[in-house]
């Protein structure tokens, strides 16, 4: 970013020019990240869909990134911003580490992106805004961590699970319920799926699980042996098992009252 702030600060995203528009712009836009922490690492999982107005845009779209061998990232917002964005990300890692010979803190990481999101203030203004969720594997603290992040770059760190997206605000209270600080990593991985699943249930930009497609969440495990994306066929087994359930319960799993 840098690099191109001083010799060509035009193709940086928050600098490019948008001819004048009236209305919304319509571009295709990713929808429910979701994460959870557990000891030894954490979870990043999000949906397959992403929409256009009322349109469904995309069935199968990638939507969590590894950033380096300790961190992700889940886009939410305009796909194709969010997406680039990632990839600037990645490569700015990257250089750090080649730089300078290690990688940069995993606080470091977060603030980064937190000044990535600031710069792209200008097209969030008009309608194209990226909220990620971030998560990574702290190597000096040997715990996972999550942090959020508003259109104007503000991050936050969350504990125990977090959540965003059009569908966040009913994943985010179906983990609520569900989450548990001994999670093992399947339970953690469940946790999500059912967090997806619902938000899928109210949320129509949110998709859920395809079985007839064989279109699954993307599902990441971060721990200190580095990030792993779940194959299709782990998660699918996860899926089935969620369907399964919800197939005799349909609002999934009860909480205890008490």
């Amino acid at each position: 970013m840098d690099f191109l702030s001083e010799h060509q600060p035009q193709l940086l995203p928050g600098n490019r020019q948008l001819p004048p528009t009236q209305g919304v712009i319509e571009a295709p836009h990713g929808t429910t990240i979701v994460a959870a922490t557990f000891p030894g690492g954490v979870v990043l999982a999000g949906d397959r869909r992403a929409t256009m107005g009322n349109v469904i845009a995309q069935r199968d779209i990638e939507k969590v990134f590894p950033t380096d061998e300790y961190s992700a990232v889940g886009i939410a917002g305009t796909a194709g911003l969010a997406v680039e964005m990632v990839k600037l990300f990645q490569l700015e890692l990257e250089h750090f580490e080649k730089v300078e010979g290690a990688q940069l803190s995993l606080e470091g990481k977060a603030n980064r992106l937190s000044t990535m999101i600031r710069s792209n203030l200008g097209m969030a203004m008009q309608g194209l805004a990226v909220v990620p969720l971030f998560a990574g594997y702290d190597v000096d603290r040997d715990k996972g961590r999550i942090f959020s992040y508003d259109v104007t770059g503000g991050r936050s760190e969350e504990h125990g699970y977090a959540a965003t997206g059009s569908g966040s605000i009913f994943a985010r209270g179906s983990m609520k319920k569900l989450y548990r600080e001994d999670l093992t990593e399947e339970q953690a991985t469940t946790l999500v799926v059912q967090a997806l699943y619902d938000a899928a249930d109210d949320d129509s930009a949110t998709g859920g699980p395809d079985p007839a497609r064989r279109i699954y969440p993307i599902v990441t495990v971060i721990t200190e042996d580095g990030f792993r994306r779940l194959t299709e066929d782990e998660a699918g087994e996860t899926s089935h098992a969620v369907l399964e359930h919800r197939l005799r319960q349909p609002d999934g799993p009860r909480a205890a009252l008490l």
